[in-house]
């Protein structure tokens, strides 16, 4: 199944997508963090909902879409370094830092909520904040069953479904502070998720190609199967210990091709137009967009 949200007569409401229609769900669904707290029950139910004469069925073209989930309890988890092939092509551009080979275990970090946009919305830009802005194609992964210290063999159990994810970056305020990632990875509408949310029973995630194009150029192009660490070990890694909840959700890293790395280095720019696209799991579609993020701030970047 293929869940968003979206906007419809100037109300938000949740979708089952079917080819280039959604079948809206009555107002009480007013948001998916509903429908993944309630579970198989729930989903249960919708599919009775859909099957239904008078369901609501909407053409996709007359319907904005939001991010598909809106309310947050915690910041998005985050992975980095899951590929191999990104790791390496950053080792020169770490010279001065002490991570030479790839980790045993996942490294990880969180972004704040705010970075959240829909998967059409523009990506807020401003140079004054940062030189150095840069894209992520990546795998989400939202979690449907809350859990602590969750075995590898349990974890598909706890995930809800799948999107995708641009994890925008501001490379010199990752040095900045440093060189640990939350500053330069949670500035204000940055990050892109969506566009839909999809249930596994939908998605082989070993077949999945993950791409992200720049201005209609392919810049990043991989297999998720090509992660160091697996969505089961990732779940195994950042519950232990540590409870996760429904609505959580988890990006798992990216791959090679992002354009700090490259020779010479790429950096986007106001009106660059990112897409993030995946097999089965649709399209993010974003420009950047020039916005006052910088406001009265006497932080001086020099």
């Amino acid at each position: 199944m293929k869940l968003a949200s979206v906007v419809y007569r100037d109300a938000a409401r949740v979708g089952v997508i079917s080819g280039e229609t959604a079948i809206l769900l009555p107002k009480e669904f007013r948001d998916l963090l509903l429908i993944i707290e309630g579970g198989i029950e729930a989903l249960a139910e919708i599919k009775q909902l859909v099957g239904r004469k008078e369901a609501e069925r909407i053409p996709l073209a007359d319907l904005s879409l939001l991010a598909p989930i809106r309310r947050f309890r915690r910041d998005i988890l985050c992975t980095g370094w899951n590929y191999l092939d990104h790791f390496n092509e950053g080792k020169e551009k770490r010279a001065n830092q002490e991570i030479k080979e790839l980790p045993k275990a996942p490294t990880f970090f969180t972004k704040g909520p705010d970075t959240v946009i829909g998967p059409r919305d523009p990506i807020a830009f401003d140079p004054r904040i940062s030189t150095k802005w840069d894209y992520e194609a990546e795998l989400a992964v939202v979690i449907g069953k809350a859990g602590r210290s969750i075995p590898q063999r349990e974890a598909s159990a706890h995930i809800f479904g799948y999107c995708l994810a641009n994890d925008v970056s501001q490379r010199d305020l990752q040095r900045r502070h440093g060189g640990q990632w939350l500053k330069g990875k949670s500035i204000d509408g940055t990050m892109p998720i969506g566009p839909y949310l999809v249930t596994p029973d939908e998605v082989d995630l070993e077949t999945v190609r993950l791409q992200c194009l720049l201005n209609g150029e392919v810049r990043q192009d991989a297999l998720i199967s090509q992660m160091a660490f697996s969505v089961e070990n990732l779940i195994a890694e950042v519950s232990f210990g540590m409870t996760l909840r429904p609505g959580d959700v988890l990006l798992t890293g990216t791959p090679s091709g992002v354009g700090f790395a490259r020779t010479p280095p790429i950096s986007l720019a106001e009106g660059d137009e990112v897409i993030v696209r995946a097999t089965g799991l649709g399209e993010l579609r974003n420009r950047l967009k020039r916005v006052d993020l910088f406001g009265d701030s006497d932080v001086s970047l020099e």
